[in-house]
């Protein structure tokens, strides 16, 4: 009993292990359990322009990075003449440009491509900002006074206050005229928020429309309760973060620092395209942390590499299935797998003439063998070559007859072609050729299903995309081989049996 507690614990713990990583990769990496989805990608160009003055250029700009709901994939300059560095202050990166002398109209380029990703978290951490208070002259001490008493009246928190706020710089018009006289909108209410102990900043943000030219930065306000915050668009107090808004600057510090120009300025354009989802998840991958754990993250030959091998674990679970609870006798234990494999290479007709022509006539010259009273060594040595010959010939017979596919057979495993041949011939030694051919067909149509299973398009994805589903697919095996019941084709012994009984019950 305590045995069979241990086997069911350790299958449970692998499903849940397995569902466990499936599920991380699908909600928190953003990998689809479908292929052939698409990715939403918006390439953003920064156009910096200046005037410079003829003397040495230090240009500093803000950076957007990866952010909620938004990850980003690359970055790349166009700056003729001038050294690019991306400097990191605080955490936060920016882009700086200098030159040792430069005179008249500059422009910058810095580009960002950014996927739109539900499952994406900033890689450095919102703090709230210091509580700045200022103390203001009359009038405006009054018309602030006036606007937060009526505010704090209809407010519960920090949230309802920005809003209640907003209210009521639209309905005390004079007050709200007053205070934006030197301050825009967004600031005073940042300020407001601040004089009523409230965290808050301006930051700007970028609408994401396609094709969009020449298009500038808005203000947006953050509010923080604690070290959570929420987006208001400090026009209309809508609340909450927009699926189209990207934050280009948002921690408090200025979005353009130009030294040895004037009259700068920065403006956007905005592409939107699509793009396949292996694309993205490689470009994701290649700067994710260790945690991250996807063969998108290795050199293209070993992906390849695995795109097959992470399949035979499915053929080995059809297999499994076809043995144990259908009953099905094959020749070697894991060859049809193998043998299915082969035709993933060959495509499933070539390889099935291919098996049979090889298997065929490699039996033959076998039995020829057989009469040479050859060492076990010797014997397998000589089918091996044998087997290698054939391969070589019926490539070369299908090259001349102009069928292409038929060169393809040499992705079939020769060992176990060799070992194939000799097990059947042995077999056909001593319970005859029905046994060959019950054992030899068996495997034929195990290799077949398992072909079909490994070369569907949705299994190649979840495989190669989920690495979970292989403690899945071993659970599986392990409940397979607990299976201690009548396999489906025994049941035929009790035909005669249901036979007698149907007889009995007809003759009542």
């Amino acid at each position: 009993m305590i045995a069979r507690k241990s086997f069911y614990l350790l299958v449970a713990l692998l499903y849940c292990a397995g569902l466990g990583m499936t599920v991380y990769h699908n909600r928190v990496l953003g990998v689809p359990f479908t292929p052939g989805e698409k990715r939403q990608i918006w390439s953003i160009e920064a156009k910096v322009e200046f005037t410079a003055t003829g003397k040495p250029v230090l240009v500093s700009m803000a950076t957007a990075g990866t952010q909620k709901g938004f990850t980003l994939l690359n970055k790349t300059a166009a700056s003729p003449g001038y050294g690019l560095s991306l400097v990191e202050r605080d955490g936060i990166e920016r882009a700086e440009w200098s030159t040792r002398s430069a005179t008249g109209r500059q422009r910058l380029y810095y580009r960002i491509d950014m996927m739109a990703d539900p499952a994406a978290i900033s890689a450095v951490p919102t703090l709230p900002p210091p509580i700045i208070k200022e103390t203001a002259k009359e009038p405006y001490a009054t018309a602030i006074v006036q606007i937060l008493e009526r505010a704090r009246e209809r407010s519960a928190d920090a949230y309802t206050l920005t809003r209640e706020i907003i209210k009521e710089l639209d309905n005390q018009a004079q007050n709200s005229e007053l205070l934006t006289r030197n301050m825009h909108r967004a600031g005073l209410i940042a300020q407001l928020l601040n004089d009523a102990d409230v965290p808050a900043r301006v930051v700007s943000a970028l609408w994401l429309e396609d094709g969009r030219r020449r298009q500038e930065l808005i203000k947006y306000l953050q509010v923080f309760s604690g070290y959570k915050y929420k987006l208001f668009d400090p026009q209309t107090g809508m609340q909450g973060h927009p699926a189209d808004l990207l934050l280009w600057e948002y921690n408090s510090a200025p979005l353009l620092d130009v030294t040895g120009g004037r009259n700068s300025r920065v403006t956007f354009s905005i592409i939107e395209q699509e793009q396949p989802v292996a694309m993205v998840l490689k470009k994701k991958y290649a700067q994710s942390k260790w945690l991250n754990v996807s063969i998108h993250g290795l050199p293209l030959e070993e992906q390849a590499l695995f795109k097959g091998l992470l399949l035979i674990p499915i053929g080995v679970v059809m297999l499994v299935f076809l043995r144990v609870i259908i009953g099905i006798k094959t020749s070697g234990t894991f060859m049809p797998v193998l043998i299915a494999m082969a035709f993933i290479q060959t495509q499933l007709i070539t390889g099935l003439v291919g098996f049979v022509l090889i298997v065929g006539s490699g039996l033959v010259i076998r039995s020829y063998l057989s009469r040479l009273n050859l060492l076990l060594v010797a014997r397998i040595s000589a089918v091996i070559i044998m087997v290698i010959m054939m391969i070589g010939i019926f490539s070369a017979l299908a090259f001349k007859l102009g069928l292409t596919d038929g060169m393809k057979i040499t992705f079939f495993p020769m060992i176990i072609l060799a070992w194939t041949i000799e097990r059947m011939s042995i077999l056909w030694e001593e319970e005859g050729p029905h046994e060959v051919l019950k054992q030899g067909g068996g495997s034929l149509l195990a290799a077949v299903i398992a072909y079909l299973a490994m070369d569907n398009e949705l299994i190649r994805h979840l495989t190669f995309n989920f690495l979970g589903l292989q403690l899945i697919l071993m659970a599986t095996v392990l409940l397979l081989g607990n299976y201690t019941g009548y396999k489906l084709t025994e049941l035929k012994r009790f035909k005669t049996l249901v036979d007698e009984v149907n007889a009995d019950t007809d003759g009542h």
